[in-house]
């Protein structure tokens, strides 16, 4: 009786951690979008940084700084504070959200406290590049506009920039991927 007694306990024990990680990978629904190109981990690097040359060119402050903010919009439609929190030399970058706010959403403030987590790594003889936007889930509002905007602007806009040294940032004084973006989602 004392031996079941303890198998019973050792294989509880070792199936609360199984169960735990399983419940972890089937609720981690964060937004996530990977890219391979034919770089080096430096360039791949050193393109992320440089959110003006793939995201949008209106940005203010330094967007490869450690512990510096920056802050981007485009029109009223969406507004954020961006800091960059952890650098690890071409392998990861890690950037808060500290503020946010989308016209489009009731909740104006979804992104707050999320992350936008660059990891990359060598596989195949490429450069990967997995971008996970941390705290972006398909609960949130405005999931399935960011999914798009994501999308464009990592696996094309990112991608490019890296492969080519030319991304496609919206441009700082006229309508760019950003307006087809309000166009086709109606955000206004």
């Amino acid at each position: 009786m004392i031996f079941v007694s303890h198998l019973a306990w050792s294989l509880s024990d070792q199936i609360q951690p199984i169960t735990a990680k399983l419940l972890s990978i089937m609720s981690d629904q964060n937004y996530t979008a990977t890219i391979m190109v034919n770089q080096s981990l430096e360039t791949a690097f050193n393109a992320i940084k440089n959110f003006r040359a793939w995201w949008s060119e209106d940005i203010e402050g330094p967007t490869d700084k450690l512990n510096e903010a920056f802050f981007y919009h485009y029109k009223d439609v969406h507004l954020c504070k961006i800091k960059l929190i952890e650098m690890i030399p071409n392998r990861k970058l890690v950037y808060l959200v500290l503020d946010n706010q989308f016209s489009f959403t009731k909740d104006k403030n979804e992104w707050i406290n999320t992350k936008l987590i660059f990891m990359i790594s060598e596989a195949n003889h490429k450069t990967s590049i997995k971008f996970t936007h941390k705290g972006l889930v398909p609960e949130y509002e405005c999931y399935p506009v960011c999914e798009d905007a994501w999308g464009n602007y990592i696996k094309k806009s990112l991608y490019d920039l890296i492969e080519t040294g030319a991304g496609h940032p919206n441009p700082k004084e006229k309508d760019g991927f950003n307006a087809e973006i309000v166009q086709k989602w109606k955000l206004r």
